[in-house]
């Protein structure tokens, strides 16, 4: 049964029960289309950037129901998943407590197929005491987030109202020599974040401004783009015949000593 939040955001589609349950198949239910599972490949890829770090606290931005929080949390002493819509807090938050979580998969119209997320068959059982949730907004975190030596935004970029600010406050919060990790389709949006705010599609001194390029400008010299990004591909289902096949790019950003 889902749990019941209050002070729901009427105006954040996150909230929405639909948004729920494909979050919900998205991060604990099956794959498509021969593409992994991303909120595991993605916290595989964040562990192999820290291979050779203290692994201490780790932090999830835009953790949604929170499978890679959960994840990170396997290798890490404590990771804590952060997100802007309470009612995916309160999903992951249940996880945690209960170890499984019951969910309605879209079929067609109406038809629903009643789901649920398991810690145990994931091997997250272990690690669900190491996790913590809560709903906060990833451009005015509380001052106790920080030495940390790990952040990971989940495609939580191009969904920001100010990204721009979020990556210049973000260098406080690690540990130096901490670990920056960006994954996004950079899918941006003026529902979510006003033009001028984004970090691409504008003419810059040498053509239009990548994504990639917008945060090197914010986040050098703080931060040293640690290896070349890469692709990592991700499939939403929306009901049995719909689904969205997006392709995020990850980057790893160390911070400076």
């Amino acid at each position: 049964m889902t749990p019941v939040v209050m002070s729901l955001d009427p105006k954040n589609p996150y909230e929405t029960e639909a948004l729920v349950n494909q979050y919900m198949e998205f991060h604990y239910g099956d794959s498509y289309f021969g593409v992994e599972n991303y909120p595991r490949r993605c916290a595989d890829l964040c562990l192999q950037a820290t291979a050779a770090l203290p692994r201490r606290k780790a932090l999830d931005l835009g953790c949604a129901v929170g499978r890679s929080t959960f994840e990170l949390a396997r290798f890490f002493d404590s990771a804590i998943g952060l997100d802007l819509s309470a009612r995916f807090i309160g999903c992951a938050n249940h996880l945690r407590l209960h170890r499984s979580l019951d969910y309605a998969k879209p079929i067609e119209g109406a038809r629903t197929e009643q789901k649920r997320a398991e810690l145990s068959p994931l091997g997250l059982d272990e690690a669900s005491s190491r996790v913590d949730f809560a709903v906060a907004d990833a451009c005015e975190l509380d001052r106790r987030y920080t030495d940390l030596d790990l952040i990971f935004a989940g495609n939580l970029l191009d969904r920001l109202y100010d990204p721009g600010r979020f990556l210049r406050s973000i260098q406080e919060r690690l540990r130096p020599g901490g670990i920056l990790v960006i994954s996004s389709p950079y899918t941006w949006l003026e529902a979510f974040t006003p033009r001028e705010k984004w970090l691409a599609g504008y003419a810059g001194s040498t053509g239009y401004v990548s994504t990639l390029e917008g945060m090197r400008r914010i986040l050098t010299p703080g931060f040293q783009l640690a290896q070349p990004p890469v692709d990592v591909p991700f499939v939403i289902r929306e009901t049995a015949r719909k689904f969205q096949h997006s392709i995020a790019e990850l980057s790893v950003w160390r911070r400076a000593q």
